[in-house]
Protein backbone atom coordinates (compact mmCIF):
# COMPACT_ATOMS: atom_id res chain seq x y z
CA UNK A 1 0.00 0.00 0.00
CA UNK A 2 0.95 3.48 -0.73
CA UNK A 3 0.45 5.52 2.06
CA UNK A 4 -0.03 9.24 2.86
CA UNK A 5 1.56 9.45 5.90
CA UNK A 6 3.36 13.28 5.42
CA UNK A 7 0.56 14.90 6.33
CA UNK A 8 0.79 17.78 9.35
CA UNK A 9 -2.40 19.71 8.69
CA UNK A 10 -4.94 16.95 7.86
CA UNK A 11 -5.36 13.78 10.13
CA UNK A 12 -7.54 10.77 9.78
CA UNK A 13 -8.84 10.48 13.29
CA UNK A 14 -10.75 7.66 13.57
CA UNK A 15 -13.07 5.29 11.22
CA UNK A 16 -15.53 3.46 12.41
CA UNK A 17 -19.25 2.08 11.73
CA UNK A 18 -19.29 3.91 7.62
CA UNK A 19 -17.87 7.30 8.72
CA UNK A 20 -14.26 8.75 9.22
CA UNK A 21 -13.46 11.22 11.89
CA UNK A 22 -11.53 13.51 10.35
CA UNK A 23 -9.02 16.74 11.32
CA UNK A 24 -8.94 19.74 7.95
CA UNK A 25 -6.44 22.30 9.82
CA UNK A 26 -8.67 23.58 12.66
CA UNK A 27 -12.00 22.27 11.74
CA UNK A 28 -13.48 18.23 12.22
CA UNK A 29 -15.34 16.79 10.23
CA UNK A 30 -17.81 13.30 9.96
CA UNK A 31 -17.70 11.78 6.59
CA UNK A 32 -19.35 8.32 5.00
CA UNK A 33 -16.86 6.04 3.48
CA UNK A 34 -18.04 3.31 2.30
CA UNK A 35 -14.92 1.12 2.93
CA UNK A 36 -15.37 1.31 6.69
CA UNK A 37 -17.45 -2.05 7.07
CA UNK A 38 -16.16 -2.76 10.91
CA UNK A 39 -18.11 -0.89 14.33
CA UNK A 40 -15.18 -0.34 16.63
CA UNK A 41 -15.98 1.80 19.37
CA UNK A 42 -15.79 5.78 19.29
CA UNK A 43 -13.85 6.48 21.84
CA UNK A 44 -12.63 10.00 20.27
CA UNK A 45 -14.78 12.89 21.73
CA UNK A 46 -14.86 13.87 18.31
CA UNK A 47 -16.57 12.09 17.05
CA UNK A 48 -19.42 14.43 19.04
CA UNK A 49 -17.77 17.63 19.02
CA UNK A 50 -17.24 17.61 14.98
CA UNK A 51 -17.88 21.31 13.18
CA UNK A 52 -20.18 19.22 10.15
CA UNK A 53 -20.66 16.01 9.46
CA UNK A 54 -22.14 14.62 5.90
CA UNK A 55 -25.46 12.54 6.34
CA UNK A 56 -26.52 10.51 3.50
CA UNK A 57 -30.48 10.26 2.59
CA UNK A 58 -32.13 7.05 2.18
CA UNK A 59 -33.32 8.25 -1.09
CA UNK A 60 -29.69 9.08 -2.44
CA UNK A 61 -27.30 12.20 -2.21
CA UNK A 62 -27.19 13.84 0.83
CA UNK A 63 -26.39 16.69 3.09
CA UNK A 64 -24.24 18.66 5.24
CA UNK A 65 -25.59 19.06 8.55
CA UNK A 66 -24.61 20.94 12.21
CA UNK A 67 -22.74 23.13 9.66
CA UNK A 68 -20.13 24.95 11.39
CA UNK A 69 -17.50 25.87 8.87
CA UNK A 70 -15.95 28.84 6.88
CA UNK A 71 -17.17 29.16 3.35
CA UNK A 72 -13.67 28.02 2.55
CA UNK A 73 -10.59 27.53 4.45
CA UNK A 74 -6.21 26.62 3.32
CA UNK A 75 -5.09 23.69 3.67
CA UNK A 76 -1.15 22.89 2.66
CA UNK A 77 0.77 19.88 2.15
CA UNK A 78 4.26 20.55 1.78
CA UNK A 79 5.07 23.46 -1.03
CA UNK A 80 1.34 23.05 -2.08
CA UNK A 81 -1.67 24.98 -0.50
CA UNK A 82 -5.29 24.13 -1.63
CA UNK A 83 -8.91 25.84 -0.42
CA UNK A 84 -10.73 23.52 1.22
CA UNK A 85 -14.79 23.89 1.45
CA UNK A 86 -17.72 21.66 1.82
CA UNK A 87 -19.30 20.64 -1.53
CA UNK A 88 -21.76 18.45 -3.13
CA UNK A 89 -21.55 14.40 -2.47
CA UNK A 90 -18.95 14.56 0.49
CA UNK A 91 -16.53 16.26 -1.40
CA UNK A 92 -13.94 18.57 0.03
CA UNK A 93 -12.27 19.95 -3.01
CA UNK A 94 -9.01 17.33 -2.49
CA UNK A 95 -8.39 14.22 -1.76
CA UNK A 96 -5.83 13.48 0.78
CA UNK A 97 -4.30 10.15 -0.31
CA UNK A 98 -3.47 11.50 -3.20
CA UNK A 99 -0.46 12.97 -1.25
CA UNK A 100 1.58 9.98 -2.05
CA UNK A 101 1.14 10.72 -5.42
CA UNK A 102 1.94 14.26 -5.51
CA UNK A 103 5.49 13.22 -4.13
CA UNK A 104 5.76 10.64 -6.50
CA UNK A 105 5.06 13.24 -9.74
CA UNK A 106 7.33 16.16 -8.09
CA UNK A 107 10.11 14.09 -7.17
CA UNK A 108 9.90 12.19 -10.69
CA UNK A 109 10.04 15.57 -13.02
CA UNK A 110 12.49 17.08 -10.94
CA UNK A 111 14.72 13.90 -10.92
CA UNK A 112 14.25 14.10 -14.80
CA UNK A 113 17.07 16.74 -15.85
CA UNK A 114 15.31 17.77 -18.64
CA UNK A 115 11.72 19.96 -19.63
CA UNK A 116 8.64 17.75 -19.34
CA UNK A 117 5.51 18.52 -20.17
CA UNK A 118 2.67 17.16 -18.49
CA UNK A 119 -1.02 15.97 -19.73
CA UNK A 120 -3.58 16.03 -16.40
CA UNK A 121 -6.92 14.22 -17.36
CA UNK A 122 -9.95 14.71 -15.37
CA UNK A 123 -7.95 16.58 -13.27
CA UNK A 124 -10.53 18.10 -10.70
CA UNK A 125 -9.42 20.46 -8.28
CA UNK A 126 -5.27 20.26 -9.52
CA UNK A 127 -3.59 18.32 -6.63
CA UNK A 128 -1.48 16.50 -9.43
CA UNK A 129 -0.77 19.54 -11.64
CA UNK A 130 0.44 21.24 -8.87
CA UNK A 131 2.78 18.90 -7.80
CA UNK A 132 3.95 18.61 -11.98
CA UNK A 133 4.20 22.27 -12.22
CA UNK A 134 6.26 22.58 -8.24
CA UNK A 135 8.46 20.37 -9.96
CA UNK A 136 9.50 22.58 -12.76
CA UNK A 137 7.13 20.70 -15.72
CA UNK A 138 4.47 22.62 -18.14
CA UNK A 139 1.09 21.42 -17.57
CA UNK A 140 -2.03 20.60 -19.64
CA UNK A 141 -5.03 20.67 -17.27
CA UNK A 142 -8.47 19.68 -18.50
CA UNK A 143 -11.78 18.95 -16.67
CA UNK A 144 -14.85 18.84 -17.99
CA UNK A 145 -16.33 21.00 -14.77
CA UNK A 146 -15.83 25.20 -14.94
CA UNK A 147 -16.48 25.13 -11.71
CA UNK A 148 -13.38 22.44 -10.72
CA UNK A 149 -10.65 24.34 -12.87
CA UNK A 150 -11.75 27.75 -11.71
CA UNK A 151 -10.85 25.74 -7.89
CA UNK A 152 -7.82 24.32 -9.55
CA UNK A 153 -6.68 28.23 -10.91
CA UNK A 154 -7.52 28.96 -7.51
CA UNK A 155 -5.03 26.41 -5.86
CA UNK A 156 -1.88 27.43 -8.19
CA UNK A 157 -2.51 31.25 -6.88
CA UNK A 158 -2.13 29.90 -3.02
CA UNK A 159 0.71 27.56 -3.95
CA UNK A 160 2.53 30.92 -5.59
CA UNK A 161 2.26 28.64 -8.91
CA UNK A 162 -0.01 31.68 -10.18
CA UNK A 163 2.67 31.82 -12.96
CA UNK A 164 3.60 28.39 -13.67
CA UNK A 165 3.49 27.16 -17.58
CA UNK A 166 0.11 25.80 -16.66
CA UNK A 167 -3.03 25.75 -19.63
CA UNK A 168 -6.06 25.67 -18.45
CA UNK A 169 -8.36 23.72 -20.34
CA UNK A 170 -12.55 23.48 -20.07
CA UNK A 171 -13.49 20.70 -21.95
CA UNK A 172 -14.21 16.76 -22.29
CA UNK A 173 -11.47 14.59 -22.18
CA UNK A 174 -11.63 12.15 -24.73
CA UNK A 175 -12.55 14.90 -27.24
CA UNK A 176 -9.54 16.97 -26.18
CA UNK A 177 -7.43 13.98 -26.29
CA UNK A 178 -8.84 13.04 -30.30
CA UNK A 179 -7.63 17.18 -31.48
CA UNK A 180 -4.63 17.00 -29.70
CA UNK A 181 -3.96 13.73 -31.55
CA UNK A 182 -4.66 15.66 -34.81
CA UNK A 183 -2.40 18.58 -33.86
CA UNK A 184 0.62 16.20 -33.12
CA UNK A 185 0.93 17.30 -29.61
CA UNK A 186 2.83 14.98 -27.26
CA UNK A 187 3.26 14.69 -23.98
CA UNK A 188 6.15 13.59 -21.87
CA UNK A 189 4.16 12.54 -18.79
CA UNK A 190 0.40 11.79 -18.54
CA UNK A 191 -1.95 11.61 -15.54
CA UNK A 192 -5.72 10.65 -15.52
CA UNK A 193 -8.45 9.58 -12.70
CA UNK A 194 -11.72 8.85 -14.77
CA UNK A 195 -14.52 8.26 -12.79
CA UNK A 196 -16.25 4.95 -12.76
CA UNK A 197 -19.60 6.23 -15.06
CA UNK A 198 -20.08 9.37 -16.87
CA UNK A 199 -21.58 11.03 -19.98
CA UNK A 200 -19.76 12.63 -22.73
CA UNK A 201 -20.87 15.96 -24.47
CA UNK A 202 -23.24 14.11 -27.39
CA UNK A 203 -23.95 11.76 -24.68
CA UNK A 204 -21.84 8.93 -25.03
CA UNK A 205 -22.25 6.45 -22.07
CA UNK A 206 -18.29 6.28 -20.22
CA UNK A 207 -18.45 2.98 -18.20
CA UNK A 208 -14.70 2.63 -16.54
CA UNK A 209 -15.03 -1.03 -17.55
CA UNK A 210 -15.58 -1.07 -20.89
CA UNK A 211 -14.00 2.52 -21.54
CA UNK A 212 -10.73 3.05 -20.18
CA UNK A 213 -8.52 0.12 -21.55
CA UNK A 214 -9.78 1.75 -25.60
CA UNK A 215 -9.38 5.42 -23.89
CA UNK A 216 -5.44 4.27 -22.49
CA UNK A 217 -4.64 3.53 -25.95
CA UNK A 218 -6.15 6.22 -27.66
CA UNK A 219 -4.03 8.61 -24.86
CA UNK A 220 -0.68 6.90 -25.18
CA UNK A 221 -1.53 8.06 -28.94
CA UNK A 222 0.13 11.65 -27.50
CA UNK A 223 3.32 10.34 -25.50
CA UNK A 224 6.70 11.78 -26.97
CA UNK A 225 9.53 9.65 -27.74
CA UNK A 226 11.20 10.09 -24.72
CA UNK A 227 7.96 9.25 -21.98
CA UNK A 228 8.87 9.60 -18.97
CA UNK A 229 5.80 8.26 -16.91
CA UNK A 230 1.94 7.72 -16.69
CA UNK A 231 -0.30 7.35 -13.80
CA UNK A 232 -3.66 6.30 -13.73
CA UNK A 233 -5.73 6.44 -10.73
CA UNK A 234 -9.17 5.15 -9.99
CA UNK A 235 -11.75 4.97 -7.05
CA UNK A 236 -14.45 2.49 -9.25
CA UNK A 237 -15.41 -0.13 -6.29
CA UNK A 238 -14.25 -3.20 -6.96
CA UNK A 239 -10.97 -2.77 -9.14
CA UNK A 240 -7.74 -3.86 -7.72
CA UNK A 241 -4.65 -2.08 -8.04
CA UNK A 242 -3.24 -4.90 -10.56
CA UNK A 243 -6.17 -4.22 -13.10
CA UNK A 244 -4.86 -0.82 -13.63
CA UNK A 245 -1.45 -2.28 -13.61
CA UNK A 246 -2.49 -4.66 -16.40
CA UNK A 247 -3.73 -2.46 -18.32
CA UNK A 248 -0.49 -0.42 -18.18
CA UNK A 249 1.86 -2.93 -19.29
CA UNK A 250 -0.61 -4.29 -22.02
CA UNK A 251 -0.49 -0.82 -23.77
CA UNK A 252 2.97 0.34 -22.37
CA UNK A 253 5.36 -1.77 -20.97
CA UNK A 254 5.41 -3.77 -24.49
CA UNK A 255 5.62 -1.21 -26.12
CA UNK A 256 7.81 0.99 -24.36
CA UNK A 257 9.80 -1.33 -22.10
CA UNK A 258 10.32 0.49 -18.63
CA UNK A 259 7.86 -1.09 -15.89
CA UNK A 260 4.86 -0.69 -14.17
CA UNK A 261 3.88 -0.54 -10.03
CA UNK A 262 0.46 -1.10 -8.94
CA UNK A 263 -1.01 -0.55 -4.99
CA UNK A 264 -3.76 0.33 -2.75
CA UNK A 265 -3.24 4.03 -1.92
CA UNK A 266 -4.01 4.34 2.01
CA UNK A 267 -4.39 6.53 4.79
CA UNK A 268 -3.46 6.21 8.80
CA UNK A 269 -5.86 5.97 11.13
CA UNK A 270 -4.60 7.64 14.09
CA UNK A 271 -6.88 5.56 16.64
CA UNK A 272 -6.23 2.35 15.35
CA UNK A 273 -2.47 2.28 13.74
CA UNK A 274 -3.79 0.86 10.78
CA UNK A 275 -4.37 2.03 7.17
CA UNK A 276 -7.33 3.08 5.44
CA UNK A 277 -7.55 1.81 1.51
CA UNK A 278 -8.60 4.58 -0.70
CA UNK A 279 -8.28 3.30 -4.22
CA UNK A 280 -6.21 2.05 -6.38
CA UNK A 281 -2.77 3.98 -8.19
CA UNK A 282 -1.23 1.91 -11.40
CA UNK A 283 1.97 3.88 -12.44
CA UNK A 284 4.04 3.34 -15.43
CA UNK A 285 7.61 4.55 -15.51
CA UNK A 286 9.71 4.53 -18.51
CA UNK A 287 13.14 3.31 -16.19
Amino acid sequence: MWISDQWKQYELLDASDGEKLERWGDYILVRPDPQVIWNTPKTDPRWKRYDARYARSNTGGGHWSEHRLPDHWSLSYRELTFLVKPMNFKHTGIFPEQAVNWDFITDTVRGAGRPVSVLNLFAYTGGATLAAAAGGAAVCHVDAAKGMVQMARDNARASGLENAPIRWIVDDCGKFVEREIRRGKRYDAIIMDPPSYGRGPSGEVWKLETSLYPFLEQVSRVLSDQPLFVLVNSYTTGLAPSVVGYLLDSILTRRYGGHTESQELGLPVTASGLCLPCGATGRWVAK
